[in-house]
């Protein structure tokens, strides 16, 4: 294991790279400080600063709303440096003018009578940025059981039968 010297402070390292300082041990509060500085500053590299969003718009994984389930609504942003970076509760805010919400999940009660759902989404950091989404209720409810991989394949011998 290496050993620093440096005015009588002996410091035993015994691994030092980029992201973390592993298993050090200093005998000197200071030494360590700095070590640990050094060792942070060094794991952001050039820099992670908050990029300015440029637009924020709803990517949903389905086209319509399940009654008494939890529906994730995802929340995408276009930042400045041409990507987009998915946003939770801690970067937007949500509305809507049914349900509840848990983070970004919807629940729209079993007992809902209305077709659709207006969710709103806007950015914490800038407010005025908003954008509003019409979502539709699911009709045809789930069915109890799905088909059996047998049914699958005399369904399909049943069609080439008949037609």
């Amino acid at each position: 294991m290496p050993k620093i010297k440096a005015k009588n402070i002996e410091c035993r390292v015994a691994r030092f790279d980029v992201l973390t300082l592993v298993n050090m041990n200093c005998t000197n509060y200071k030494m360590m400080k700095s070590l640990l500085l050094l060792g942070f500053m060094c794991s952001f590299g050039v820099s992670h600063a908050q990029h300015k969003v440029m637009q924020i718009a709803f990517h949903l994984y389905t086209d319509s709303l399940k009654k008494g389930t939890y529906n994730y609504i995802n929340v995408d942003a276009f930042l400045e440096k041409d990507y987009w970076r998915p946003m939770d509760t801690s970067h937007v805010a949500f509305a809507s003018s049914a349900g509840q919400w848990s983070g970004n999940n919807l629940m729209v009660d079993k007992n809902f009578a209305l077709d659709s759902v207006v969710v709103r989404a806007f950015l914490k950091s800038n407010p005025i940025m908003a954008i509003d989404t019409t979502i539709y209720i699911k009709k045809n409810d789930d069915p109890q059981s799905l088909p059996t991989m047998d049914d699958i394949m005399n369904e399909n011998k049943r069609r080439r039968r008949n037609g």
